[in-house]
């Protein structure tokens, strides 16, 4: 079975490609710790138990946008051995949304599985691109007109969340693999007060939290595909500052959520 690791949306995710400094809203840096279980799966999948932790950091620079993600699950199969998969990823993004560096590394079992690394770059707000791969091997990619990166994708979230809209949809390119931006598709709830997502939920004390938020459903396609369902999707709380309170990450055989244990602010730049 392919695992393929969440992106956050700083995941993961301005419009028009604006700068921050200029939106309405304010990102907080910030690190969280998530941990990972099992919530529901399908027979046919063989999946019977899921059980990790994910280390999520955006950071701010004076020119940029810093994520560093590492992240670990251990799937047990009910007629086969388990499997661990774990991955390290660093990403940079330039606040104008116009430059991208990314690097990760996927391990399975302990043994690398796949390393991907390279640039991107925008030729304007709403133009295409290139995208330039140094591993698994030197490529390039032609960006096609409105694609966006993660951060500057996750900031449209909440700007169109403010605004009202329900329906976002937006050509997206994160370097996850070797292909070109895929869609991702988002449905935004209504405009939520401060609070756990649930009765039984148990959140951090944290001032980060005490934000108001949306709940958000991201389906994700790949390139230049036309087939109706996604690879896969991701269900989020999140706030106006950019913290994802809680997660599900829906692979279709098996949905897998990340709870949210501790938050701490990281420092802001000097610019």
């Amino acid at each position: 079975m392919t695992f393929r690791t969440v992106r956050l949306v700083p995941l993961a995710a301005v419009l028009c490609l604006a700068a921050p400094a200029a939106s309405a809203f304010d990102i907080a840096p910030h690190r969280a710790l998530y941990s990972l279980n099992l919530v529901q799966t399908k027979s046919s999948s063989g999946v019977v138990g899921a059980t990790g932790a994910m280390v999520y950091e955006w950071g701010e620079t004076c020119d940029g946008w810093t994520v560093q993600q590492r992240f670990r699950l251990r799937l047990e199969y009910a007629e086969q051995d388990n499997t661990d998969v774990s991955s390290t990823l660093v990403t940079w993004e330039s606040k104008d949304g116009l430059r991208y560096r990314f690097n990760e590394r996927r391990l399975r079992n302990g043994d690398l599985d796949e390393e991907i690394r390279g640039e991107a770059k925008l030729d304007g707000k709403g133009k295409g691109g290139s995208a330039e791969f140094s591993r698994p091997e030197a490529a390039t990619l032609t960006l096609p007109p409105g694609t966006i990166f993660p951060t500057a994708h996750t900031l449209v979230l909440i700007e169109r969340a403010e605004a009202g809209d329900t329906l976002v949809a937006r050509k997206v390119f994160d370097g996850a693999t070797v292909d070109n931006a895929g869609q991702i598709t988002a449905v935004i709830g209504p405009k939520l007060q401060p609070g756990p997502t649930s009765p039984n939920d148990k959140l951090p004390k944290s001032p980060l939290l005490d934000r108001p938020s949306w709940r958000m459903r991201l389906a994700f396609f790949p390139a230049d595909s036309k087939q109706e369902q996604p690879d896969y999707e991701l269900g989020m709380r999140l706030l106006d500052n950019g913290v994802s309170q809680d997660m599900t990450l829906d692979y279709g055989d098996y949905i897998i959520r990340a709870k949210l244990d501790d938050i701490e602010a990281l420092p802001r730049p000097n610019c």
